[in-house]
């Protein structure tokens, strides 16, 4: 492989190792599944396939406008990307040492959330995907991976390429979950889904301090940038 095509791929792929841990952690499809499988238990099987594809695809739009335009949006407003990235970092922080600490409490929201869609028909946007599967803490990860893009212009490429799969990836991930939600209950069950909350806590919450530092190295590198001149 030429050598430029060997760093781009290094660099889709080191940008992908990023997002899809944070992404999958916020989301958690395993466990969303498990309340998946409570609140659509009326439905037959096919239409819980199909509304678990229609979930998916849902998520994945969500997800790649977060990333997307997240940032943009904000900076067009006089957010710089160093103060988006110390935001969306702790915010995801935050989030995840509320999973890692009170997991019960998780279930029981993602539970209130998904309620309404027992016995309705046209459930898959409202609620299933938002703010069930991606909800205010989904599109806040995403939005601080967005900012958290590489300043060279060269690197902007496959950095969002990388994420952009990423947000595909996990996307796939929660149609497989969804749609094998009944195996997943037989297999799993509620106390091994709740290690899974866990330990996908501790990763977003790495990855949320990793962004938190990030937008402070950079504060501090313009504030001396300003103090020499």
């Amino acid at each position: 492989m030429p050598e430029p095509l060997s760093q781009f791929a290094d660099a889709v792929s080191a940008s992908f190792l990023l997002a899809f841990p944070a992404l999958f952690s916020i989301v958690n499809p395993v466990a969303g599944a498990l309340i998946y499988q409570r609140v659509t238990t009326d439905r037959s099987h096919t239409d819980r396939l199909i509304l678990a594809r229609q979930i998916a695809v849902y998520s994945a739009i969500v997800v790649l406008v977060s990333l997307w335009v997240g940032a943009a949006v904000l900076s067009f407003f006089g957010i710089t990307v160093s103060a988006l990235r110390v935001a969306g970092g702790f915010v995801v922080a935050v989030r995840a040492w509320q999973m890692l600490s009170e997991p019960e409490m998780s279930e029981e929201r993602k539970h209130e959330q998904a309620a309404p869609a027992a016995g309705n028909e046209d459930v898959a946007f409202f609620p299933l995907t938002i703010p069930f599967t991606t909800g205010p803490g989904t599109i806040s990860v995403a939005i601080a991976l967005g900012a958290n893009r590489p300043p060279a212009a060269g690197a902007f490429a496959p950095y969002f390429a990388g994420v952009s799969a990423a947000a595909l990836a996990v996307a796939v991930t929660v149609w497989m979950c969804y749609g094998a939600a009944d195996r997943l209950v037989e297999l799993i069950g509620h106390e091994r889904a709740r290690v899974v909350t866990r330990l996908s806590a501790f990763i977003l919450l790495c990855i949320g301090t990793q962004i938190l530092m990030s937008g402070v190295m950079d504060a501090a590198q313009l504030v001396l940038a300003q103090a020499r001149g």
